[in-house]
């Protein structure tokens, strides 16, 4: 039925997308009486599949307790789903390759070898259970200990706000979202450590544990090196860049302390890797932390993982194909590994076709709406990078606008890795060379 493993993909979200709006139109999900108009569950649904976090209307009060299990239920099947399916298509890949680029794969990477799917499956299932059971504990304690009155609640927030962290999502049980706990470490810092691993994707997190003995970077396949380097910089300079831009901000840091400052700059930083709570009000923002946040958005979490945007592995494959450029060395070289021309073209032209979709999401919402350009420009990007934030105006979109937004949810969160995957099975061999041509460039 199948002729494509991107096909599959494509329609398992699509089949929990549509089961997920269903079981949200039922009367029993919402609180008040009666049935969520259509396009308020389909929002809904895509957003908890598709790991966003945008939402039309506030979580805490619009859906019942039931409502809020579908919701889960279905950030669980989103995150969930999106590693092991992108984990077995790089196992299909590896499938199609011959028997020494097969053993290369495997030996480079150290984490997928062909052949080994229960094993890939195991330890997706087993990362995700212990990670997320781990957050919903120290959650629970917090909230137990200082906000919740009864143990029932308390583990209810703490295992819907590990599983929201951990697969990227943003969905929270507050109406405010974090906004409460802005100078609480015991409840920011557990969601920030389970957002930065879900984001780091399966196969950097697989290797870390294989090589967690020797102790040593040097086994590190080029995939693990380029994800750290490059989540690690943007970590760093985000939170420094965020901490000084709303320093003195009357609207967000401003009152608080300098270590509450820090706390409240880490978090938000960590926030664009695609997790998409908040601990401020994103209408207070300075334009400096919009557009950086906007840029950090873009660029995304780590492969193969529950983050989304364009991937961290994108952008820096991109940088040194810029500094051979500069350098005028002919093959692209990073961490004494030679990067293959198809992995070029690819990372150009995922980047390409997300600078469209974000471009052409905002110019369709600008003609829609009567909002700031900057406001909608934040939306389309938190949108397609299936991040979650909003500077407020996600309700205001109206329903066309909000199916502009469900569209550019779905593609951000299954773009990229349909696209990789099918320009890697489709690759052609011509049987001849056709004359060269020199456009001039600049």
């Amino acid at each position: 039925m199948f002729r494509h493993p991107a096909q599959v993909v494509v329609t398992a979200f699509l089949v929990a997308d549509i089961v997920g709006t269903l079981l949200l139109l039922l009367p029993v999900s919402r609180a008040d009486v009666g049935s969520a108009p259509f396009i308020t569950a389909l929002f809904t649904a895509t957003s908890a599949v598709c790991v966003t976090g945008l939402a039309t209307v506030d979580t805490a009060t619009y859906w019942s307790t039931t409502g809020q299990a579908i919701i889960l239920a279905l950030i669980q099947v989103g995150g969930f789903g999106i590693m092991t399916l992108a984990s077995l298509i790089a196992l299909f890949l590896s499938r199609r390759m011959g028997l020494r680029t097969r053993l290369t794969a495997a030996a480079e990477t150290k984490a997928i070898g062909p052949g080994d799917v229960r094993r890939v499956l195991r330890g997706v299932f087993l990362i995700t259970v212990v990670v997320e059971a781990t957050i919903a504990v120290m959650l629970t304690l917090r909230f137990r200990a200082e906000y919740d009155g009864s143990w029932a609640t308390a583990t209810w927030h703490g295992v819907f706000h590990a599983v929201s962290a951990f697969n990227n999502a943003g969905f929270a049980l507050f109406s405010d979202n974090f906004m409460g706990f802005l100078t609480d470490p015991f409840v920011l810092l557990p969601i920030t450590l389970a957002i930065i691993i879900g984001g780091l994707g399966f196969p950097v997190l697989v290797e870390l544990l294989r090589s967690r003995r020797s102790r040593s970077t040097r086994t590190w396949s080029l995939h693990t090196r380029l994800t750290l380097l490059m989540t690690g910089a943007l970590l760093v300079g985000g939170t420094l860049f965020i901490t000084a831009s709303e320093w003195s901000n009357p609207g967000t840091l401003g009152p608080l302390g300098p270590a509450d400052k820090l706390l409240g700059g880490w978090f938000h930083a960590v926030q664009p890797r695609t997790a998409g709570f908040n601990a401020w009000d994103y209408g207070e923002i300075t334009d400096e932390t919009l557009l950086g946040t906007i840029l950090l958005m873009f660029v995304g979490g780590g492969s193969a993982g529950t983050a989304g945007g364009l991937k961290v592995t994108t952008f820096i494959v991109l940088f040194f194909v810029i500094l051979a450029e500069v350098r005028g060395d002919r093959d692209v070289i990073a961490f004494d590994r030679r990067i293959d021309h198809r992995v070029v073209r690819q990372a150009t032209t995922v980047a390409l076709l997300g600078v469209a979709a974000v471009a052409g999401g905002t110019m369709l919402l600008t003609e829609l709406t009567e909002l700031p350009l900057q406001d909608v420009m934040f939306e389309t990007t938190s949108a397609f990078a299936t991040v979650g934030l909003s500077t407020g105006i996600t309700p205001q979109i109206g329903g066309a606008g909000q199916l502009v937004l469900v569209f550019l949810m779905f593609l951000g969160r299954l773009g990229p890795i349909t696209l990789v995957s099918a320009l890697a099975l489709r690759e052609n061999t011509r049987r001849y060379t056709l004359p060269e041509g020199a456009p001039l460039i600049g």
